[in-house]
């Protein structure tokens, strides 16, 4: 018999990154009375240290608050499109969404993917406009675009009657009107618990958990998160795995833990419905089911969307290999990687024949570089590769590609510098919205592999004042090829340090990328090349003694300064035949082959084979 759990609601705050997600949790977390006497930290749910640096939230998360004898679980989401399968992981967990949408900004790319995933699953919906403070507020414009939008996505007249709410997150308040604001945010609990579904189960059946997440303790071991279906279950229970392909795997389960806050407590036992936490448990995956071992009955796994770029990893092939990281070897490399797709459903990790490479497989750029910071950052040296869209094939053999949903939005001024160089990178543009204050909005349809390397084009293009956002459409038939970057690289030919008078020479060539002093190795790309083609250089050049003068007498030399160039933008920047080493301490650029003598070889005969990708010649 089908009954609910009133005493529990389960909902995800969803929304386009840098909408407000994280600090209304904050809010909900000190009007619930969970830190009724003490301050706590901003941003409390961006546990990580990226996260903090980046202000953005990479990892779904889950907390609980009470309210009026309810127990509402959160999921705190990302809002960055790469992210995403993290999204789709939290939203198999709840029964209804807030929607966050920024009363200036908009429905944007993200905000469309992530409402998409909700109403295909037949999720409630709450909307709240958020920052109704700002000075370019539109509250009432943008809750007509997102009552298109659900239009849009469901045509049901059903959509036009969803709750409705007002908020500014940073003062903790909302109301029904953005200009009557409450001072708390207790309509909003109200309407969770009142509009939200409670969690539905079924009397008869066995207990059934869904493992949703993956976590580690130092103290408690390996954890497993997850809703409970149906069924409860107590910490003497005998229970057991179903994985993939019904592969049965008996579980010793040290704790029983239930949320509270952003932690959680032990517990007894737990009930249908709510997210618990299972520790010590072992050999368990993401989309599993938990059950008793008298009566195992396994739940549709997950469904996750496949990847559409991938990145190759190989050990740092540098001759300053060692000298700044604690973990270098390719299989240590290999270990990290399959752990992180352990608990990251959203990427695949795959050894390569052949040579000791990895191949890992994502949604975007974005996310292969948080994985390659977060390596450095725990010790790891390392190699890898431009982002490569992964193609398929239709029944009659048609080549396919990943087409994204691209929305800018810059000043009028830059808008045709911006649709000359897209329609040079295939894109199609679909729409143009001209504001008063002398912005434009564009949509395009554009090939994923345009956008790579487009995003540090397009803020010089636009003086830094250019927005761009990009979600995933789908695949189409393949559109054609074009150049992806019309400038070279200045590749060292031999080992040494930078000096200052070899670099001024090289200055009017293109834009330096070492100082004086950088170590410096043969294949090492050292500038950008002001022209299409590679030129070999000497940065260690020094001036001669002569007869006429000594070596150190003449005008100082001064150099243009430099910017470094970040983990993202030095693989957005390079080319096929190149790589970015990675250590601890360094970002740097090279060649696959580092030998310019066999570079001639290989560039003469047409090709370059694949055993020396990852290795020094």
């Amino acid at each position: 018999m089908i009954k609910t759990n009133e005493h529990i609601r389960n909902i995800a705050i969803i929304a386009h990154v840098d909408h407000g997600k994280t600090t209304l949790v904050d809010g909900l977390f000190r009007q619930s009375g969970l830190f009724a006497n003490r301050d706590i930290q901003d941003r409390i749910m961006d546990s990580g240290a990226l996260e903090r640096e980046r202000g953005i939230t990479i990892s779904a998360k889950n907390c609980a608050v009470n309210w009026k004898g309810v127990k509402i679980n959160i999921i705190d989401t990302p809002g960055h499109a790469d992210f995403g399968g993290e999204v789709e992981r939290g939203l198999s967990m709840v029964n209804g969404v807030v929607l966050l949408v920024d009363a200036a900004e908009g429905p944007l790319p993200q905000t469309r993917f992530v409402l998409q995933k909700a109403l295909t699953l037949h999720l409630s919906v709450i909307i709240v406009i958020n920052k109704v403070d700002r000075q370019d507020a539109r509250p009432q414009e943008v809750l007509e675009e997102v009552y298109d939008l659900l239009l849009e996505l469901h045509p049901d007249e059903s959509m036009l009657e969803v709750p409705v709410l007002y908020c500014i997150g940073r003062d903790g308040s909302c109301g029904l009107e953005p200009d009557a604001l409450d001072g708390d945010l207790h309509a909003l609990l109200d309407i969770m618990v009142r509009e939200v579904p409670a969690p539905q189960y079924d009397d008869s059946e066995p207990f059934q958990m869904l493992v949703s997440d993956l976590g580690y303790s130092d103290f408690l071991g390996r954890l497993a998160i997850g809703k409970v279906v149906n069924g409860s279950a107590t910490t003497n229970d005998a229970l057991i795995c179903v994985g993939e392909d019904n592969i049965k795997v008996p579980l010793r389960v040290t704790r029983l833990q239930c949320y509270d806050g952003p932690t959680f407590h032990e517990a007894e036992s737990i009930g249908p419905g709510d997210i618990v936490v299972l520790s010590g448990v072992e050999k368990v995956s993401i989309g599993d089911t938990i059950c008793t071992k008298d009566s195992p009955k396994a739940l549709p796994r997950i469904t996750i969307d496949e990847p559409t770029v991938a990145m190759r990893f190989s050990k740092n092939i540098s001759p300053l290999a060692g000298q700044e990281g604690k973990h270098v070897q390719s299989t240590k490399i290999y270990e990290r990687l399959r752990k992180e797709a352990l608990q990251n459903v959203s990427i695949k990790v795959e050894r390569n024949a052949g040579d000791d490479t990895v191949t890992v497989k994502g949604r975007g750029e974005f996310q292969l570089a948080i994985i390659v910071e977060s390596m450095r950052r725990e010790g790891f040296e390392l190699c890898v590769g431009r982002p490569m869209i992964i193609f398929k094939e239709d029944a009659q053999g048609n080549r396919l590609e990943p087409i994204e949903f691209l929305r800018v939005d810059c000043p009028e001024i830059y808008s045709g510098i911006i649709m000359e160089k897209l329609a040079k990178r295939k894109g199609q543009l679909m729409d143009i919205t001209y504001d008063s204050d002398g912005r434009v909005t564009m949509r395009f349809e554009i090939p994923s592999r345009a956008l790579i390397g487009y995003r540090d084009e397009f803020l010089t293009d636009t003086k830094g004042n250019g927005i761009m956002h990009a979600i995933l459409k789908g695949y189409e038939a393949y559109r054609g090829d074009f150049p992806d970057r019309f400038t070279g690289s200045l590749i060292s030919d031999r080992s040494g340090t930078a000096v200052a008078y070899g670099l001024f020479g090289l200055e009017p060539r293109g834009r330096l990328f070492v100082v004086p002093g950088d170590p410096i190795y043969e294949g090492m790309i050292i500038g950008e090349h002001n022209r299409d083609t590679d030129l070999t250089c000497n940065p260690t050049r020094t001036k001669k003694l002569t007869n006429l003068r000594a070596s150190g007498k003449d005008d100082a030399v001064t150099l243009t300064p430099i910017s470094n160039m970040s983990l993202e933008q030095a693989i957005r920047f390079i080319k096929d035949d190149e790589l970015v080493e990675v250590t601890p301490k360094s970002v740097r650029l090279c060649k696959k082959i580092l030998s310019s003598q066999q570079r001639k070889i290989f560039e003469s005969r047409g090709y370059i084979p694949e055993y020396l990708y990852s290795t020094n010649g």
